[in-house]
């Protein structure tokens, strides 16, 4: 289904956070195998226990947890390479180990762009002195079906804030500086 004037929401974690097996849902690659529940009705309790053992001893490195500090360089590092790239970016939040933005993609390639803002924040936060895998694979991609569903993601990704997240708004620009709160209006 294509997307409402080029709107969508997307999401994605950091490395390690959502695996296989994960007691809150989850999705065989491709679909390869029917797997009941997702986070709002999780799978049976143990359904995914041997797989996720086995997805924790693949792991390279241990899950990445964002820390308060980090959030914003990570954060800033993602507004900045998507508006550089001509994203039309409306919000952005970033906890510990998951981000949301809501924006306007001229086609239909969000995952190659949203990959390459991915990047840029790793080498942003590797040289703030972060060690190892900063995200998981890949991005989930939801196009906008209308003004009514964009205006419920601003909402939502917005309302992250209550929960600890590092969160930016279109209204704050990308002119970032330390003596206001690290943004300037």
């Amino acid at each position: 289904m294509p997307a409402w004037n080029g709107w969508y929401h997307v999401n994605g974690n950091s490395y390690g956070t959502w695996l296989p097996g994960d007691p809150r849902g989850w999705r065989e690659r491709k679909h390869k195998k029917h797997v009941g529940g997702d986070y709002k009705n999780p799978p049976p309790l143990g359904s995914g226990n041997a797989l996720l053992h086995h997805a924790t001893k693949l792991l390279k490195q241990p899950p990445v947890h964002l820390t308060t500090a980090q959030r914003p360089i990570v954060g800033r590092a993602l507004v900045e390479m998507l508006s550089m790239q001509g994203i039309e970016l409306l919000v952005l939040s970033l906890d510990a180990i998951h981000y949301h933005l809501l924006g306007r993609f001229q086609d239909s390639q969000v995952r190659p762009i949203v990959g390459r803002a991915k990047k840029h924040a790793y080498f942003v936060l590797r040289d703030a002195g972060f060690v190892g895998h900063l995200w998981g694979s890949s991005s989930n991609v939801v196009p906008i079906t209308g003004r009514k569903h964009q205006l419920n993601v601003f909402d939502y990704v917005r309302r992250h804030v209550d929960e600890g997240a590092w969160v930016w708004t279109f209204r704050e620009g990308i002119y970032w500086r330390e003596d206001n709160g690290g943004i300037m209006p």
